[in-house]
C-alpha cells in the first residue's frame, strides 16, 4: 500500500523559497503518478502539480506555472515540490497523493487519486 508523508513547509516570506518532500513509506508509488493539492481555509482541494512515473512528464497549475518544479527520486521514494517566488496566496496545507495510473490524469482533482491522504504540511507566506 502506498503511504506518503509530507514535510518541508513553514512560514516564509514573500518571495522566498521551500521545498516540499512526499516521502513514500510503503516503497510502492513507483508505479503511480504523484501530485501535489493544497487546500487554503474556506477553499476546495486543488491541484497544484503532478509527474507521471513512467516518463516523468510533469504538469503544473497555471498559477503556479514557473514558480514551482516537481521531481521525484525514486530511489529514495520521495517526490519533491520546489516553490520558488512564493505569493502570500500560496499560503496552504499542502498535499501528495497517488494517482490511479502511473500517468498524470491532468487537470489533476482529487477523483484521479488513490488514498490514503496524509496529514499534509502548512505553507505560510507571510511578512
Amino acid at each position: 500500500q502506498v503511504r506518503l508523508v509530507e514535510s518541508g513547509g513553514g512560514l516564509v516570506q514573500p518571495g522566498g523559497s521551500l521545498r516540499l518532500s512526499c516521502k513514500d513509506l510503503g516503497f510502492t508509488s513507483d508505479y503511480y503518478a504523484i501530485g501535489w493539492f493544497r487546500q487554503a481555509p474556506g477553499k476546495e482541494r486543488e491541484g497544484v502539480s503532478c509527474i507521471s512515473a513512467s516518463d516523468r512528464r510533469t504538469y503544473y497549475a497555471d498559477s503556479v506555472k514557473g514558480r514551482f518544479t516537481i521531481s521525484r527520486d525514486n530511489e529514495q521514494n520521495t517526490v519533491y515540490l520546489q516553490m520558488n517566488s512564493l505569493k502570500p496566496e500560496d499560503t496552504a496545507i499542502y498535499y501528495c497523493a497517488p494517482g490511479n495510473f502511473a500517468r498524470c490524469q491532468w487537470p489533476l482533482t482529487v477523483a484521479s487519486t488513490r488514498g490514503p491522504w496524509g496529514q499534509g504540511t502548512q505553507v505560510t507566506v507571510s511578512s
